[in-house]
Formats: C-alpha cells, sequence, structure tokens
C-alpha cells in the first residue's frame, strides 16, 4: 500500500504520528513536506510518497507485511518474529548459554516493530533486546500491539542492552525484555517529551521510585503476557525466576527491591532483575501494583 497527497485514514495518523506533527489522518500538503523532510534525512528517495520503504524505516509497515513468521511458547503465548538485519546483534559461535533475565522499559511509543526498527538504522552499535512487547498508545487511541510479543534477534544471539555494570559475563550472558512504555510522567501526566497520559494509563505510586510518583501504566495484557514470557525463557534457559528481584521483594518490599542493587550491578545475583538494579540512573521497570503480584505469582 502507498500513501501520499489526498491519502486518508489510520496508517495517515500513524505516519503523522512517526513525523511528529498534527494528526488528523488527512494526507496534505504539510505531511508530504514532512515525508519529504523525513526521507532526505534517512537517505531514502524524497518524493513525499510513503511506501513499504518508507513505512519500513519509520516502523510501521503493517504487522501482516513485516511479520517473518512466528513461533508459539507451549504456554499459550504467540511470538511474532522481526529479526534486525544481520550485524545489528551479536551472532555467536556456539549458542550463548544465559543466567540472566532483564526487564526493561522502552521510554517509547507502543508499536514494537517500530522500537526493533530504530535500532537497525540507529549508530549505536548492537543495542537491542532479544523480546519486545507492544502496548497501549499513550494518548488511548491504538491498543492494537497491546501484548503483542516480538523476537527480535534468534535465540542463541544477543544484544548489548545493559551499558555500563561492573560484569562484562552478565552483559553477555542475559536475555533482555523491552516493554513498550514512556515510564516516568510528570505530576501533571505528561511525559518526558510532553505528551500529555490519558488518565487510564496514569498510575500515582504511594511514594517515590527514582523521583517520581506518577508513571505509564503497564497494561494488563502486557503484564500477563509477560507472565507467559518470563515462564518460557525461564524454562528455555534454566534460569531461576524467583531469585533477584523476586526474592527482594519479599525481603525488602517493592520500592527497594525495584531499585539499584549493588551486588547485580557486580553479577553477583542471577535470576529475573530490571535495568534499574543494575544501573542507578535507570527507572525501567517501576514497582506497579499488578506487576508485583504477577512477579509473585511465579
Amino acid at each position: 500500500m502507498v500513501y501520499k497527497e489526498g491519502s486518508m485514514g489510520s496508517m495517515v495518523k500513524q505516519i503523522q504520528e512517526t513525523l511528529n506533527i498534527a494528526i488528523d489522518g488527512n494526507f496534505g500538503p504539510k505531511t508530504k513536506a514532512a515525508v519529504v523532510n523525513y526521507q532526505m534525512n534517512n537517505n531514502l528517495v524524497a518524493d513525499g510518497i510513503v511506501g513499504r520503504k518508507t513505512l519500513d524505516i519509520m516502523g510501521i509497515l503493517d504487522t501482516d507485511l513485516k511479520q517473518a513468521g512466528s513461533f508459539h511458547t507451549g504456554n499459550g503465548l504467540n511470538i511474532l518474529i522481526d529479526h534486525l538485519p544481520k550485524g545489528e546483534y551479536i551472532q555467536n559461535e556456539a549458542p550463548i548459554l544465559n543466567d540472566y533475565i532483564f526487564i526493561h522499559h522502552t521510554a517509547g511509543w507502543h508499536n514494537p516493530h517500530k522500537t526493533i526498527a530504530s535500532w537497525g538504522r540507529d549508530t549505536r552499535g548492537r543495542i537491542a533486546t532479544e523480546f519486545v512487547m507492544g502496548g497501549q498508545s499513550i494518548k488511548g487511541n491504538d491498543d492494537r500491539y497491546d501484548g503483542v510479543t516480538v523476537q527480535a534477534f534468534p535465540e542463541g544471539c544477543q544484544g548489548w542492552h545493559l551499558g555500563a555494570t561492573k560484569d562484562y559475563y552478565m552483559n553477555r550472558h542475559s536475555v533482555g525484555i523491552e516493554l513498550c512504555s514512556f515510564g516516568y510522567l510528570t505530576e501533571e501526566g505528561k511525559t518526558y517529551v510532553g505528551g500529555q497520559a490519558d488518565e487510564s494509563q496514569i498510575v500515582e505510586l504511594a511514594e517515590l521510585f527514582q523521583g517520581y510518583t506518577k508513571w505509564h501504566k503497564y497494561s494488563e495484557k502486557q503484564i500477563n503476557n509477560l507472565r507467559k514470557l518470563l515462564i518460557y525463557i525461564g524454562s528455555r534457559d534454566n534460569i531461576d525466576l524467583q531469585e533477584g528481584l523476586v526474592q527482594w521483594i519479599h525481603k525488602m518490599g517493592a520500592i527497594k527491591a525495584f531499585g539499584f542493587q549493588q551486588d547485580a550491578c557486580e553479577g553477583k545475583v542471577k535470576g529475573l532483575l530490571t535495568h534499574t538494579n543494575v544501573r542507578k540512573e535507570k527507572s525501567d521497570c517501576f514497582p506497579q501494583q499488578e506487576l508485583i503480584d504477577m512477579l509473585l505469582s511465579l
């Protein structure tokens, strides 16, 4: 499908959202000009026409077209395959055996394919997580990707997803899961880029976590599918899901458990952790009650 001046509909709205311009679903002259500018900045043919290649770079190519396949975990979860180009993840001569699972959130929009596409075209190197899980649009107007789980590179391969910790082994022997969520919100319920969150997607904690009380809510579908995914990875890679985060919740309460842990940063705690557990400056993930309840049910 090609979108150009005169096109209308939901896909045009997605294009406009990607371009960060007014969203009205009408592909007019201003949208065309923004498309031309986007194409020029991404080394595409700058004709103002949005075809498959431009949609792919934008990360909004229809799932049915982009999907290269899928597989089932055996516990009710269907995982779509949308692998990064070779060279954008670490390929090993022999599959790496993992000892850790890390939960992240994207601090971005709800489309998991768009997240993966952005990794494929950035200049930061082979940064990625094996799995990305879609969410609800923070505007409350799009839930088609809610809970959709996508594999970004093949099992046994890796991406850099932890950054500066004190243990190289942990960086190379861990599975990352990225939840599509904006993370912390201002007291007015706005994201770090200024967008207003739909009221139904604002969580307010009873106390500060990483300096904030308001957060972008992990959806019910995300939490339910995350549970299935964790169980699948734990069984696949022989990782004890009770070690790490779950133990800390029982021992010190959720706020402290989701925070930075020096032993974890040094790679001494295997099992299930969050990015914040090993990086003081991070804020993913946050202790939403529904997420805590799910983790304690593992």
